[in-house]
């Protein structure tokens, strides 16, 4: 392994979005890296690759595509060797990868709690009869309007600089952003209100960092190893298998969160259909081993009370 290591002659290639919190991501999976292997900053090289999904900021994601539009472009790259790893917001990664590619590293968890983003106010019952929210989750969309069926919701694309510029020109009153993203930009001054997972169920593996790498990249495979987080993996087992269960892409208003306590994993998983109308959640535990089958279990159970038709919003 030692003898295989990155330099600064030949660099580990990591390839990112080109948003400020993927780089941010891409660089604390560089400082992790170099830490673990006593390495300089050097002898990795952030790729920036430009994908559709951040091209294309004035279509919602299910006019364009769905979730592959945040990864093709990169995992294209690592298939051709252009890159050695990807590193990826696990909450927009399809829940297959495609042959030849590997996705098995997961850093620590951030929060992953929704943050409620407004410059007037303080939380979704504040927010005035017929108040706009910008939203382009289709799950906040749907979790909110289940709230509160009397708000208007519009798109909201782009980054959370983009965002917070929509909010300042009066857009809409109010928008979601993802906690995790925002402590990682240290955006300290973006005013939010914390949403407890109780009363609005996260995206599946929402705060968590996966890196993806070629199957057959054993000098990939021994670093990456070293600063996976088991945790973090065991949770999103569960949360992933749900989501698969559920066919789950943008189309799918879909929240879960899975949290360990001890040697069980506890399951909490969500659907509503598209308007908001009608909302059916369940939960469960399981030995950590059998997070998967909980989590399949757990959609199967929710798709036979939804009935033909639920999640696509009839």
């Amino acid at each position: 392994m030692t003898r295989d290591l990155p330099s600064p002659a030949r660099p580990l290639k990591i390839g990112t979005r080109g948003s400020p919190l993927a780089l941010a991501q891409a660089h604390e999976t560089r400082d992790r890296l170099a830490a673990a292997f006593d390495l300089p900053g050097e002898a990795f090289e952030i790729v920036v690759i430009k994908v559709t999904g951040d091209a294309i900021q004035d279509r919602p994601l299910k006019e364009i595509g769905g979730k592959g539009l945040f990864t093709r472009e990169i995992e294209v790259a690592l298939l051709d060797g252009g890159i050695d790893i990807a590193v990826h917001s696990m909450k927009d990664m399809p829940v297959e990868q495609p042959e030849g590619l590997l996705l098995d590293t997961y850093l620590p968890r951030e929060d992953v709690r929704d943050a409620f983003v407004s410059t007037a106010y303080s939380g979704i019952a504040e927010l005035p009869e017929g108040a706009v929210v910008g939203t382009s989750s289709l799950r906040r969309k749907s979790q909110l309007l289940n709230r509160r069926p009397d708000l208007q919701v519009v798109e909201f694309r782009g980054n959370v600089q983009t965002r917070l510029r929509k909010l300042d020109e009066g857009v809409a009153a109010a928008t979601f952003l993802a906690m995790a993203g925002l402590n990682r930009l240290g955006r300290d001054d973006v005013p939010r209100t914390p949403i407890a997972p109780e009363e609005m169920l996260p995206a599946i593996a929402q705060g968590a960092i996966g890196i993806e790498r070629r199957a057959a990249d054993a000098r990939a495979a021994g670093m990456l190893e070293a600063i996976h987080d088991r945790e973090t993996g065991e949770r999103l087992a569960a949360e992933r298998a749900f989501l698969a269960a559920l066919d789950g892409s943008c189309e799918t208003p879909i929240g879960g969160l899975a949290l360990l306590n001890g040697g069980t994993v506890g399951l909490r998983g969500e659907i509503l259909r598209v308007d908001g109308s009608e909302s059916l959640s369940e939960a469960g535990d399981a030995p950590v081993e059998d997070g998967p089958e909980l989590g399949r279990e757990m959609a199967a159970t929710l798709l036979s009370r939804a009935g033909p038709g639920f999640l696509a919003g009839h």
